[in-house]
């Protein structure tokens, strides 16, 4: 056991040791305020934020862990290794010049959430106001990035500590916010669309509308089967998450009672997992996510664990209390629409730790790295420059042994229309991912 000396152990101080320690290194941990203790601990140890001697390994402290309020930080960012790196310790016996746990706590807990921020037109926190893309690391995992020099640094004072080495996990998600197109809407939206079609004098989509009413053509987001060919070929388990709201301005799925739905919803869930994608309206009506998440339970027969807020609309703490108070164990939200890269700054699952209340919750978050509309929509890339990006994406997250979650959409993976091109994308993003 490695053997911490503190000066009192808070919610934060075991939170951030936990994940820094034991859920990335694997290390078993204890703590002590007693210095006597301390100096009789035969085995691995080190000291925070309290120095007891120069030949005793210490970590300086900037004091966040022994907090328990929220406030501004001046952050004061210094480059260190090659790397950025902030919260500074003014301690010349400390083995590192900043505070690694602290620093740690501060971007996976996403306190600058907590702070006052500015919101874009869906009410979502912009990727522009974060410390990360101010700073140009938001392409970097920091945290599993300290932890291994965290590990390095225990490993050469004490070699007989034994660690566990981190492994890469490679999950793709798919959101499933219309599983067709034009097929199985109903006959009120098909003639809907086919006469909103006329309006736009879009004669293309008005004949593609009826080709694929009268099973002349293939729904072109009804890429299923193609989905279920390259999963089988590469040997991949993703994770799809079902919108079943009612239909709305920006919750456009087809209805959740209709047969041929349900019956695929089945068919994936037994090569896949599935979680629910609760709805636009379901961020300000948490009532809905109730009733969405009873939608797809029934479906399945069986309890639902996971989930994804539809537009990523996430807003700390009161998204993931929602999701705690319906029994929802696991979040795939953690990311931004407008840029790629790590928003909590891991690429490893992790606890959520609510800072109003100054506590570790149930709720597991698992963050993504990518997703599809991003690099197509907002980034407007080419789909070769889109596939270098992924892949030095992917790159950053088997360094550190992390797990690469990107996040796509079932018209994206065609080659039809906006998407042409894309399908390739896809492949090469599986086929990257899947190499150890």
């Amino acid at each position: 056991m490695l053997l911490i000396l503190i000066p009192k152990e808070t919610n934060r101080l075991h939170f951030t040791m936990q994940l820094m320690l034991t859920r990335l290194l694997g290390i078993e941990i204890g703590y002590t305020n007693d210095t006597e203790v301390f100096d009789r601990h035969d085995g691995p140890k080190f000291s925070y934020g309290v120095s007891v001697n120069k030949k005793q390994l210490f970590f300086a402290s900037n004091g966040l862990l022994f907090e328990n309020k929220i406030s501004a930080k001046e952050l004061r960012h210094f480059t260190f290794e090659d790397g950025l790196v902030f919260f500074p310790v003014n301690d010349r016996d400390s083995v590192l010049p900043f505070d690694p746990f602290a620093a740690a706590f501060y971007l996976v807990t996403r306190y600058e959430e907590y702070l006052p921020h500015l919101r874009d037109n869906h009410n979502r926190y912009l990727a522009a106001g974060s410390d990360a893309y101010q700073q140009g690391y938001l392409h970097k995992p920091l945290v599993n990035i300290w932890s291994i020099r965290i590990r390095d640094i225990l490993h050469e004072r004490f070699s007989d500590l034994i660690f566990t080495t981190p492994v890469y996990h490679f999950i793709p998600s798919i959101d499933i916010d219309a599983a067709y197109a034009f097929k199985n809407k109903g006959i009120t939206r098909a003639i809907g669309g086919i006469y909103k079609a006329f309006q736009n004098r879009d004669l293309d989509e008005v004949r593609q509308r009826i080709r694929v009413l009268l099973r002349l053509e293939h729904d072109p987001f009804d890429t299923f089967e193609l989905q279920m060919q390259l999963q089988k070929k590469y040997n991949y388990r993703p994770i799809y998450f079902i919108l079943l709201a009612d239909y709305g301005p920006n919750d456009k799925n087809i209805p959740y009672n209709n047969r041929y739905f349900q019956n695929l919803i089945r068919y994936l869930a037994d090569y896949a997992e599935i979680g629910i994608h609760p709805s636009y309206a379901s961020s300000i009506q948490p009532s809905l996510m109730v009733m969405e998440t009873e939608r797809l339970s029934k479906i399945l027969k069986r309890d639902v664990e996971h989930s994804r807020q539809h537009f990523l609309k996430l807003t700390l703490p009161e998204t993931y209390r929602n999701l705690i108070n319906n029994d929802i164990y696991n979040d795939h939200t953690m990311g931004y629409a407008e840029v790629p890269g790590f928003r909590a700054s891991i690429c490893t699952p992790f606890p959520f730790f609510d800072l109003d209340q100054d506590s570790q919750t149930t709720l597991m978050i698992h963050p993504f790295t990518v997703m599809d509309g991003t690099l197509h929509d907002y980034m407007k890339l080419t789909p070769q420059k889109a596939s270098e990006t992924i892949k030095g994406l992917i790159s950053e997250v088997k360094k550190v042994g992390g797990t690469f979650i990107p996040l796509w959409h079932n018209p994206a993976i065609n080659e039809k229309g906006d998407w042409k091109g894309w399908l390739q994308v896809y492949i090469d993003m599986v086929e990257e991912g899947m190499k150890q």
